[in-house]
């Protein structure tokens, strides 16, 4: 599929995975290893540039990451600005604030350094400098006008695969809606995979980015537009994952395990630049924009509902992740199929200390009618494998309760 414009048209479910077309590009270089951030200069000044804005948070420089990446840039001999307003779920705000610092600065190149969040702000301020408008006009896919600045994504946590696709998702700051805009020119030229940089995070960004990271992988396995590029990156994104989420929980410092989330998570990021994501993103959305809930805590809840509802009609897929994970610590039998699997993300997301059920998340019954309404208009819903309307997203709410 030439992008996700084709992934849109293209929903036939197809048993036969060898059977299903695709057209699939790598756009990123990856450079993974320990200490590859010293990397980032050389990697900067080969595209010809002299001039490169530093997206990053206040925590990412608080641990000294930032300037960590500046330093290797410098050394290059590169002219450095920081702009350190990126906020965990970045708005239009957040956007805005860093396109009138890049207008003041005039980039040649953009690094996005930090979770998630940092490399979403990243491309949405290079789609308004470079191509003018607001974040709503990249709402949507392939909006860009003209050509984008180049960019480098050096991730610090293990969790969306950011670096990986040309997605950007901005939330509206006075609506809170989620807006997913991609687009091809916003890839990024270079993803700088460093372990060593997922070590500070806290225990809580472990539990919330790991979960987020095995949803991806789970997700994209099963969706609609799947096909042999998307399964293979979801395949090794699962082995990876599964195998090191409670390792890192129970060994911070491990090292090994750290370099496996990390790798895993990008692996399922270009999962879903080739096969988008499902109704646990759409139940998902709606918790995080209408209470104080954390992207992966909400997925944490309502992923091993979805896992059970899809598996009703898909579970010989589930069976064949169920056997590439066991022999794994805590990891289903080979034959569970979908129940092994939802048990064993219940089992590990219980094991970060996230809450299990939409009680423990603070929402109420009365409230699931409007969510699922809500989730129902979510743009991720129409890839899921088993079709998905108000009535049965209401269905895995209550299951979840």
């Amino acid at each position: 599929m030439s992008g996700a414009r084709a992934l849109e048209t293209n929903l036939q479910i197809n048993r036969d995975s060898s059977l299903i077309p695709f057209d699939f590009a790598p756009r990123t270089r990856m450079v993974f290893g320990n200490d590859c951030i010293d990397r980032l200069g050389e990697l900067a000044a080969s595209l010809g540039v002299q001039r490169v804005l530093v997206v990053s948070d206040p925590g990412i420089v608080a641990a000294g990451h930032s300037q960590h990446g500046i330093d290797a840039l410098k050394k290059a001999g590169l002219e450095t600005a920081l702009f350190d307003g990126a906020h965990e779920n970045p708005t239009t705000d957040d956007v805005q604030h860093g396109v009138k610092f890049a207008r003041d600065f005039q980039p040649q190149l953009l690094v996005g350094l930090g979770g998630g969040s940092s490399m979403d702000c990243a491309k949405g301020i290079n789609f308004i400098y470079s191509c003018g408008g607001q974040m709503s006009d990249y709402w949507g896919v392939d909006k860009a006008t003209g050509p984008m600045l180049p960019m480098i994504a050096v991730p610090t946590t293990a969790g969306t695969g950011s670096e990986m696709q040309s997605f950007a998702l901005i939330s509206d700051a006075q609506s809170h809606v989620k807006m997913a805009c991609g687009d091809k020119k916003a890839s990024c030229v270079f993803a700088v995979l460093d372990p060593r940089l997922t070590l500070t995070q806290p225990s809580l960004v472990t539990a919330l980015t790991g979960v987020d990271a095995i949803s991806h992988a789970l997700e994209t396995f099963v969706t609609r537009p799947r096909n042999p590029a998307s399964i293979l990156f979801s395949r090794e994104a699962w082995r990876l994952l599964s195998q090191n989420f409670l390792r890192v929980l129970e060994e911070p410092n491990d090292l090994e395990a750290r370099g496996g989330m990390l790798l895993g998570a990008a692996w399922a990021g270009l999962a879903i630049e080739n096969s988008m994501l499902g109704a646990a993103h759409a139940l998902t959305n709606p918790l995080t924009a209408a209470s104080d809930t954390a992207h992966g805590q909400g997925i944490g809840v309502m992923l091993p509902h979805v896992i059970r509802f899809n598996g009703q009609q898909f579970d010989d897929w589930y069976t064949e992740l169920s056997g590439i994970s066991a022999g794994f610590a805590g990891a289903p039998e080979a034959d569970s199929g979908s129940q092994g699997i939802a048990d064993f993300v219940e089992r590990m997301v219980k094991a970060a200390g996230l809450a299990t059920n939409l009680q423990g998340l603070g929402v109420l019954r009365e409230q699931i009618p409007q969510l699922a309404e809500a989730a129902s208009r979510q743009w991720t819903g129409q890839f899921n494998p088993r079709p998905v309307d108000t009535l049965s997203l209401i269905s895995i709410y209550e299951n979840a309760f």
